[in-house]
């Protein structure tokens, strides 16, 4: 792999920095001794311009070019899942219900080699901006951090992430233009019915009846509803009803996933969701409450910025591929925030064979460390040359 030789010559400090955030995870928003060891890294490197606590445990760093020029903006996230380690790794997680389990321990190790890198060279224009980002599984540090103002105090034109992916050739590169990622909306559904004796249903309104037709007929929205060429996904999740065999239940509640990439496809689920709520319920004579919850939106790359982004990958990958026509994702992902608000690329790194992302056994491939850290360098000295 065409790996910067600098970035090479310190993979196994970069190891060393993953290995440690590995043992050390920290969830949602509360990444405090991730972002001070980050901190730590960062001043080690000679970077000055550091800003910390942006929604709450963020940190954003500036490493200044030689002179004049654009600014790139890279992103990493710092949050773990709430899950047991299973990786039976050496440097497994020490804090019980926490782990790295989405590789993002490799990401901001990356992300530091980088700027180790980029902070020794300067070897270009303008300014690159760090974002080490809290809370990406849930719920949206992206969003609160531009909603800080982060792009816009610092002036980033353009911005930049990388997401490990097993299963596929360790150091490959692998994104689309257009959507990559999609909008994931939650729905609730709370059923009051009237309970009772079970060998006297007639006396009663029963919410588990009214629960399995509401399911049954939330299939429809995918299978009746929706032009076959449009992504979408409708998953129904969890039913809690019921404490025993001989009593219907008063209550019963749905939740569930919605997927999707096109706002009019969208809207169209949300609508179609509360009448078929609505007239389930009345079918039934119970009364149904439907909750939805907007979650991340769609991860939108720039089409221009993919295939500059492609030209830097090709440059690093050596004999992996760089595909840029990879079928977009069911899941979801908070840089769409920053990519709603900037001109930008997502790219997938691959980890090569290894269990599943969000699978308690999975553990980072620190092999493919320097190979993103030179993919996020490089984009740097190639969008920003200095004079």
């Amino acid at each position: 792999m065409a790996v910067i030789n600098r970035v090479a010559g310190f993979a196994e400090e970069m190891a060393e920095w993953r290995r440690h955030m590995h043992r050390n995870p920290e969830l949602g928003f509360a990444c405090h001794d991730t972002a001070a060891f980050v901190v730590a890294r960062l001043r080690e490197f000679g970077i000055s311009q550091i800003e910390t606590g942006i929604a709450e445990s963020g940190v954003v760093a500036v490493i200044e070019g030689r002179g004049e020029g654009p600014v790139i903006g890279l992103r990493a996230d710092m949050d773990a899942l709430p899950m047991e380690d299973a990786s039976g790794a050496d440097w497994a997680s020490e804090r019980k219900g926490a782990t790295h389990a989405c590789g993002h321990d490799g990401h901001t190790a990356m992300l530091l080699g980088a700027a180790k890198y980029l902070s020794e060279t300067r070897n270009f224009a303008g300014r690159a901006v760090l974002i080490f980002q809290p809370a990406e599984e849930g719920p949206g540090g992206a969003r609160v951090m531009v909603e800080e103002g982060i792009l816009d105090r610092y002036g980033v034109d353009e911005v930049y992430a990388l997401h490990i992916l097993p299963g596929v050739e360790a150091g490959g590169f692998f994104t689309c233009s257009g959507p990559i990622m999609a909008a994931v909306d939650t729905f609730h559904v709370d059923i009051e019915g009237v309970g009772g004796h079970g060998a006297y249903p007639h006396e009663t309104r029963d919410p588990v009846v009214a629960a399995c037709g509401i399911v049954q007929a939330i299939q429809t929205i995918v299978s009746r509803n929706h032009r076959a060429t449009e992504d979408v996904v409708l998953s129904v999740t969890q039913i809690h009803t019921g404490t025993v065999d001989n009593v219907i239940p008063q209550t019963a509640y749905l939740n569930g996933t919605i997927r999707s990439f096109d706002k009019g496809v969208q809207e169209m689920v949300h609508r179609r969701l509360r009448e078929i709520v609505e007239g389930q319920a009345a079918a039934y004579g119970v009364d149904a409450e439907l909750r939805i919850e907007i979650g991340y939106p769609a991860t939108v790359n720039d089409a221009e910025a993919v295939r500059g982004a492609a030209d830097v990958a090709r440059e690093v990958a050596g004999a992996a591929p760089v595909v840029t026509d990879r079928p977009r994702e069911m899941g979801a992902e908070d840089f769409s925030y920053m990519l709603e608000a900037r001109k930008g690329a997502y790219f997938f790194l691959g980890q090569g064979d290894a269990p599943g992302l969000h699978n308690p056994a999975f553990d980072f491939n620190d092999a493919v460390a320097p190979v993103g850290a030179s993919f996020l360098a490089r984009l740097v000295e190639r969008a920003q040359p200095a004079a």
